[in-house]
């Protein structure tokens, strides 16, 4: 139990000739540019991939018309896998049973059976959503490797039944990021796991992929996928997808099961959609949604591709969050620039012009509970965690001080780029729930934030709010509602620019409107060039043959900088 043997996709941190395509690439230090990147384009842009960028409508025309199988789409973004993962890291494990599941898929169209918009898409899932099968459900720990889940998370198995081939486990930022503050490496590590490495940027090799569901929004990016499934604490879904060029959204918390899924906190916790249009969203909420909680016994719709339409920003009001278009407030926390908040204007300039009514409106301070925030999810994570492990078998894991210690007792794999101060941090709480600092915490960070987002609505009498990208996650996540991230064009750097847009609880109907219609206007989406070259992660220098020292916990968090997860 808990012996790690390595994954055959897993990278050994170096990319060489041999390995990338053949004979591609220098060192993970190596320039990419000149003759290297031309060819890499060529190699990425081949004619005869007829997917490639292509919509699930668009594929699935493709297949109704036996111009393409599934099987002949899996094999093809396998292929794809095989040739940028060594150079990418989006991908921890692909599935060993992938081509059998696309041909079956395949004999049931042959028959007239085709189950829906999904039926022989590949999907790739982030590696904290359990499935049941020959692959690992890790969180990119090797804590967990060799372990089992007791079956499919209720949206793998949902997501099968709708016809999707679950093609692999994506990388991701270890235990969604919820390991330590990152302070050494931030922000270029916080898409790092131990079992796949650091994912890397597809459009600014040195750029972050932010987040940590950075392998879902890599994939979909680097047209790996057709599509991809992430989760979302506080800015792990839309954070990825604005440096990735794609689309994500992070539905209201309930909206979408969290059994089977790896915990940080079930309070904020929640998978979401992650394509390279709103069209592939959109499928892809109709399919996860599955109610519980607040939102059990809603009335909710079937098939949101029905809210596509031209003309849904004609005579919406949307709120421009003014505190995150002022670099001033947030620069120094969050890696924002000018040229990021000059196309959020330049959307909300289009919006405008097709009928919106833009007012300037604030959804309050989001500093002023993120300690708050945080302190609730040290107690949250330390009793939800060990509930997680206590339904795996074939592990020692019990609960996070087993963690902590198989961190330190393989700190040469575990504890390279960053440390464990959130572990750390998390298992010297006691008392959740009731511990009064806990209540406290929860429901001051809750109540702001909800409070913040709909007294701005109602006071402004708005449908929506947007902010610039890598802002106001947070906002939207404490309160558990709706945020959207969509690409709005790309830097002269080659960075993509995305501009994130939320509203109350349950308006994903309404964002997918809004946000399709600017995506049909703005037409942004563009694929990766790989530009720039791979920027080696220094190492942390944890590992000096003593265990890490915890810190202190008296209570209450305090956060220097903002992470993400």
């Amino acid at each position: 139990m808990n012996n790690y043997t390595p994954n055959r996709l897993e990278p050994d941190n170096t990319i060489t000739r041999r390995k990338f395509i053949g004979a591609t690439a220098g060192t993970s230090a190596a320039l990419l540019s000149g003759g290297l990147a031309s060819f890499l384009r060529a190699a990425v842009e081949a004619p005869d991939e007829i997917f490639i960028e292509k919509s699930i409508p668009q594929l699935q025309r493709l297949m109704a018309s036996g111009q393409l199988t599934s099987e002949q789409l899996v094999r093809g973004y396998l292929r794809r896998i095989n040739s940028l993962n060594p150079l990418l890291h989006s991908v921890i494990e692909t599935n060993p049973d992938a081509i059998e599941i696309a041909e079956r898929l395949d004999r049931q169209r042959r028959r007239g059976h085709v189950r829906g918009p999904l039926h022989g898409i590949p999907i790739l899932v982030k590696d904290n959503i359990a499935t049941d099968d020959r692959m690992e459900t890790t969180a990119g720990s090797l804590a967990l490797v060799g372990s089992r889940v007791p079956a499919d998370a209720p949206i793998i198995r949902q997501l099968r039944q709708a016809g999707a081939v679950i093609l692999g486990k994506a990388n991701l930022g270890e235990w969604a990021n919820f390991r330590d503050d990152e302070a050494e490496t931030y922000p270029l590590a916080v898409g790092w796991s131990a079992r796949g490495g650091s994912t890397i940027n597809a459009y600014v090799l040195n750029y972050t992929s932010w987040g940590s569901s950075s392998g879902s929004a890599n994939g979909a990016a680097a047209n790996l996928c057709a599509a991809a499934i992430g989760t979302e604490t506080d800015g792990s879904i839309t954070g990825p997808s604005a440096v990735e060029n794609i689309v994500g959204l992070k539905p209201t918390l309930g909206l979408v099961s969290q059994d089977g899924i790896i915990p940080i906190a079930h309070q904020q916790d929640t998978a979401g959609p992650m394509g390279r249009s709103v069209t592939d969203v959109a499928i892809l909420l109709g399919v996860l949604q599955s109610p519980s909680g607040g939102v059990a016994g809603r009335p909710l719709p079937a098939d949101y591709t029905q809210f596509l339409r031209r003309g849904a920003l004609q005579g919406a009001r949307i709120g421009r969050d003014v505190r995150f278009f002022d670099y001033s407030y947030y620069g120094s926390g969050i890696p924002g620039d000018q040229t990021t908040v000059s196309f959020a204007n330049h959307a909300l300039d289009v919006m405008e012009s097709l009928g919106a009514t833009i007012v300037d409106t604030d959804t309050g301070d989001v500093f002023a509970y993120t300690d708050d925030e945080f302190t609730a999810l040290l107690y949250e994570f330390k009793a939800q965690i060990r509930d997680y492990l206590a339904t795996l078998t074939n592990t020692n894991m019990r609960n996070l001080a087993d963690l902590i210690a198989f961190n330190n007792a393989h700190c040469e794999q575990e504890l390279v780029y960053y440390d464990q101060d959130v572990f750390e941090a998390s298992v010297q709480t006691t008392g959740y729930p009731n511990n009064p600092i806990y209540v406290a915490a929860r429901t001051h960070a809750q109540n702001t934030a909800r409070q913040g987002i709909d007294t701005a609505l109602i006071a402004d009498n708005l449908d929506a709010i947007v902010a610039p990208h890598l802002t106001n996650s947070t906002g939207p996540a404490v309160a558990g509602y709706p945020n959207i991230s969509l690409p709005v064009g790309i830097r002269d750097s080659g960075k993509p620019a995305g501009m994130l847009m939320y509203s109350t609880f349950l308006r994903e109907a309404q964002l997918i409107g809004f946000a399709f219609d600017l995506e049909q206007e703005l037409n942004v989406r563009r694929q990766p060039q790989f530009l720039g070259f791979v920027r080696p992660i220094p190492n942390g220098d944890f590992c000096n043959g003593q265990a890490s020292q915890p810190e202190v916990f008296t209570g209450r968090a305090h956060l220097t900088q903002k992470p993400v997860f």
